[in-house]
């Protein structure tokens, strides 16, 4: 009964958003096979973890960052929440994963721009940004790579802006002394098991903001 229900489900899903969620799917598992730890995992992040790292946009109320946009699961949670897609910015460094971004989202600008030096690439000034939206594999990059992004995140962020970042792990991904070096601080915005693996994920912010 319970493949059944599964079956029915899947066959009731619009024949476009099938087709949407299965390519995802394959060019991740793709992804992940050429690069695994540039990839971290084999299946794109869900819908239920994509609705934890946008929930605090405000869609009129400045530009957005989106670090490592994969195959957009992210990025369409993202306008979903009304953000014109003028003032979004999706850094992808992987040619595939940029390709199909640029297909299925063609009014966003995608930069095949490492994110430690994003600020070369943006629209925006620095300052102008409300948030920096993460899916970069952080647990996979060692701790001066951290503090470069979260350097050059936080030079684009304006004040009370905030670094969104989901990790496997129940702890925050980014080591103590780096975030004291930097003068921020770390929140735990929320957890979700319905994504694999279970995810959580985090707010850093300024401290004092």
């Amino acid at each position: 009964m319970q493949h059944k229900t599964k079956c029915s489900r899947a066959m009731a899903l619009p024949n476009s958003e099938f087709r949407t969620r299965a390519t995802e799917y394959l060019d991740f598992l793709a992804a992940w096979v050429k690069k695994p730890r540039q990839t971290a995992s084999v299946v794109p992040s869900s819908r239920y973890l994509a609705r934890l790292m946008v929930e605090h946009i405000v869609p009129d109320d400045g530009r957005v960052i989106e670090l490592g946009g994969g195959t957009g699961v992210f990025t369409r949670a993202i306008l979903g929440t009304g953000l014109p897609p003028e003032k979004l910015e999706v850094v992808e460094i992987n040619p595939a994963f940029a390709r199909g971004l640029r297909r299925h989202f063609p009014h966003v600008s995608v930069l095949e721009t490492p994110a430690q030096i994003v600020s070369t690439a943006t629209a925006g000034e620095a300052g102008e940004y409300q948030s920096v939206i993460s899916g970069l594999p952080l647990l996979a990059m060692d701790r001066q790579l951290h503090a470069d992004i979260l350097s050059e995140s936080f030079r684009m962020l304006r004040p009370g802006g905030a670094f969104i970042q989901f990790t496997y792990s129940l702890r925050p991904p980014v080591n103590r002394e780096i975030l004291d070096a930097l003068d921020l601080d770390v929140v735990r915005v929320g957890q979700t098991v319905r994504n694999f693996p279970p995810a959580t994920v985090f707010r850093f912010f300024r401290k004092g903001e």
